[in-house]
């Protein structure tokens, strides 16, 4: 029972992670795109609760739960699948790390320009590229990751 349970929380808590990632990551992309300060302030002020609420808690307990289902079926840390797993979750985590800071960063640009009524500033639009360019190999790791947790490869 312990393992069934440990089973469906780290599916929960993939799904969570997964879904908020790829729903703020949605949101806050082609928001911006609108280039309204208001709009982007807004979405951006909730991309930013969203991390500190779900992923940040989602991305301590996957591997803490995965840790403990392999414990619980005597699955060595050192299967390939798991192995991998890990990498290529570790990568994705090293990826957001940044992102939590530019997301903070262009909060406060997003919500500069609403203050004293100006455009989103060049800044913001720099910060957005690279948020961009680490959310692409981080969304590739974990939908890498899913695989290997469903598939169990060799």
């Amino acid at each position: 029972m312990d393992y069934l349970v440990a089973k469906w929380l780290h599916i929960l808590s993939s799904t969570l992670l997964f879904g908020t990632g790829l729903g703020s990551a949605y949101y806050m992309f082609f928001t911006s795109l609108t280039r309204d300060p208001r709009a982007v302030a807004i979405v951006v002020r909730y991309v930013v609760l969203a991390d500190w609420l779900f992923t940040t808690t989602t991305i301590i307990f996957q591997p803490l739960s995965g840790w403990y289902m392999a414990h619980l079926a005597g699955i060595p840390l050192s299967t390939p699948w798991i192995f991998w797993s890990f990498v290529l979750y570790f990568v994705a985590g090293a990826c957001w790390l940044p992102v939590v800071w530019i997301q903070i960063r262009m909060r406060a640009l997003a919500q500069a320009a609403v203050t004293h009524n100006q455009p989103l500033p060049p800044r913001y639009f720099a910060l957005l590229k690279v948020w961009t360019a680490l959310g692409v190999p981080a969304f590739l790791a974990l939908v890498a990751v899913f695989y290997l947790m469903v598939a169990k490869p060799a």
